[in-house]
């Protein structure tokens, strides 16, 4: 599961302006994975996007590579 993390965090440390801050936990469900985003206070309306498509988008990637591991993934942004 760890290449799904790593896609999160390339992703967005391609978004933000100060990628050091990106940080990206896993945690593991019985059936689903939450990975949880933190990025710099600055660079939150860069990961969620206008009216939140950057963010259904990333959410869409997850689902689409859920589907091919038989695993369900979740995004959450944390401020």
């Amino acid at each position: 599961m760890t290449e799904i993390k790593q896609l999160v965090e390339q992703i967005a440390k391609a978004l933000v302006d100060i990628p050091e801050e990106v940080v990206v936990t896993e945690v593991q469900g019985e059936q689903i994975t939450i990975l949880e985003l933190k990025v710099a206070p600055s660079d939150i309306g860069k990961v969620i996007g206008k009216q939140g498509r950057t963010a259904r988008s990333i959410r869409t990637l997850l689902g689409a590579a859920g589907m091919k591991l038989n695993r369900r993934f979740t995004l959450e942004i944390l401020e």
